[in-house]
């Protein structure tokens, strides 16, 4: 009896709360079944105008489809639907719920016609049923697309959405598109200088798209008003190329470094021209392709962390294969240059076509985790977030690296050699052994920039064929074998390169750094940050 009587007591409040939620759906119904009947464009914009009045979001749907022309009604009791076609039949889905509901031969049902000034019409109460969403993300889309398509008939819509409103990003969005809408209505003179106003502030490219139009079609103090709007915006968008241009130069930097600072080391230390160290590259970056592949068939849940998996075993893969290459082949051909360059360029040779072998020949997907998936829009400059996540991976391999070479033993030794090898092994350090490593180190740091290249490039057997050339300018440019030479000149070629290609082209524009960096070879033989040491200097 208890339980009877708190569900007694409990009832009126139940009904409380779904009765309107019913209620309006009913009310939704009720207008929609007059499609069915209405005779005529008129008649079928009194409806239109009837539902969006209601002010449910769920209304969209029978409109976005009586716009799209997919609102039928059955001939035999006058139902309506959301019809898709689908062959000889047509699939009938509830015009609410998007629920199937059956088929029906096309014989069967009636399609509700529309034309171009119905369509704006349900534009704009389709504008209006979004902006009441209680998503901010679909009020912002809203808002965005009432200001790129403005109609004097939203106004009101917006001005109630506007007062309403309670998130200040949106409410801002709101007044640009009501901005943009006032443009275009019968309004005093004086809102519409404001309205020029604000949308000059926004500074962005639709801004200036939607201003270039009304300038050329005003006059008078409007027309003035637009032509300065629009210098103001021009201003603001060359402001941001230039930002955008240091952002690319600074991402492509950032690859660059991650592809040269491992051939800095074997070149500085060793003296080695290694044209395999990009096939070093191109080994790492199949390993996260094998990663890849091997958490999605087996454990698809951690694949978010399949690059913190690849990165140890891409270092430890390409690192071993360093290894071997300089304890099978170089060390043999120590203090002739000619025949290393050759040697290592068979290699190289030889390990794209094991991967053809292996891979294939064609290029191989590597996904991006969700974290470095999408981007963030900073003033009118987009930032990916993959290119950003490479940038400070980059920075952090530099961090480490110059760790080791400054803060312990086996980086002393390293410098050791590099400045004077004789003394170095007169002092009992086994320098055939630091070299080894060291290209062994090289290699693996070529390994993870392969990694780091496998989410913004094609990962085939070519890939690092790409870049070899573009490491050994880095490195001759910075200073052989100084890290912090390595550094700067990755990223001023990488911005160089950017500022360059809109001008002259991406191939011309490296022809040009090609002929900078030679011109500046000839002043500084040794880069901008020579190495010191007696043998060295010698």
């Amino acid at each position: 009896m208890t339980i009877l009587r708190l569900l007694a007591l409990l009832l009126p409040l139940l009904t409380a709360f779904v009765a309107p939620a019913a209620a309006d759906e009913a009310e939704l119904r009720e207008i929609i079944a007059k499609f069915a009947t209405a005779k005529g464009f008129a008649a079928t914009k009194s409806i239109v105008e009837e539902l969006a009045a209601v002010g449910d979001p769920a209304a969209e749907r029978p409109l976005v489809a009586l716009s799209d022309g997919d609102l039928v009604f059955r001939e035999s009791d006058r139902e309506v639907f959301i019809g898709k076609e689908s062959g000889r039949t047509v699939r009938l889905l509830d015009p609410l719920t998007g629920e199937v509901l059956g088929e029906a031969k096309k014989s069967e049902i009636s399609k509700i016609k529309v034309n171009n000034t119905l369509r704006r019409v349900i534009r704009d109460a389709v504008g209006a049923l979004t902006l009441s969403s209680p998503d901010p993300v679909v009020r912002i889309a809203a808002a965005d697309t009432m200001f790129k398509t403005p109609s004097a008939d939203a106004i009101d819509a917006l001005d109630a959405a506007i007062a309403r409103e309670t998130v200040s990003s949106v409410r801002r969005k709101l007044e640009q598109a009501r901005a943009s809408s006032v443009l275009v209505s019968d309004l005093p003179e004086a809102d519409k200088l404001a309205a020029i106003e604000m949308i000059a502030e926004m500074g962005s490219r639709d801004a200036a798209s939607l201003l270039i139009a009304y300038e050329a079609q005003s006059d008078g103090a409007l027309k003035d008003a637009a032509t300065a709007a629009i210098a103001k915006i021009n201003e603001t968008l060359a402001f941001w190329a230039v930002a955008q241009n240091v952002w690319y130069g600074m991402s492509l930097g950032s690859v660059l470094l991650l592809a040269a600072i491992g051939l800095a080391i074997t070149f500085g230390v060793m003296g080695v021209i290694n044209m395999a160290h990009g096939e070093m590259v191109m080994l790492g970056a199949y390993t996260t392709f094998v990663v890849q592949e091997l958490i999605r068939s087996t454990a698809p849940g951690l694949f978010d962390w399949s690059l913190a998996i690849a990165l140890p075993l891409a270092f430890l893969v390409s690192g071993a294969v360093g290894l071997a290459i300089e304890r099978g082949i170089i060390r043999f051909l120590y203090g002739r240059p000619l025949e290393t360059l050759l040697a290592t360029w068979g290699v190289s040779l030889i390990l794209q076509q094991a991967v053809r072998t292996i891979f294939g020949p064609t290029n191989r997907e590597v996904g991006n985790p969700a974290w470095m998936s999408g981007a963030v829009d900073i003033g009118q400059m987009s930032v990916t977030f993959n290119r950003l996540w490479i940038l400070v991976f980059a920075l952090g391999v530099f961090a480490v690296l110059l760790y080791v070479m400054k803060r312990t033993p086996w980086g002393l030794q390293m410098r050791a050699v590099t400045a004077n090898r004789r003394m170095a092994s007169s002092m009992g350090i086994k320098t055939p052994w630091v070299d080894a490593l060291t290209f062994a180190l090289g290699s693996g740091i070529a390994g993870i920039a392969g990694v780091a290249l496998s989410q913004i490039d094609n990962v085939s057997p070519n890939l690092g064929q790409g870049y070899i050339i573009d490491s050994f300018m880095v490195v001759v440019f910075g200073g052989v074998g100084n890290l912090w030479g390595t550094l700067v000149g990755a990223f001023s070629l990488g911005i160089l390169n950017k500022f360059l290609e809109p001008y002259a082209g991406a191939v011309l524009g490296k022809i040009i750094v090609l002929v900078v960096i030679i011109l500046f070879i000839q002043k500084r033989p040794r880069g901008l940050f020579a190495l010191k040491g007696r043998a060295v200097e010698a």
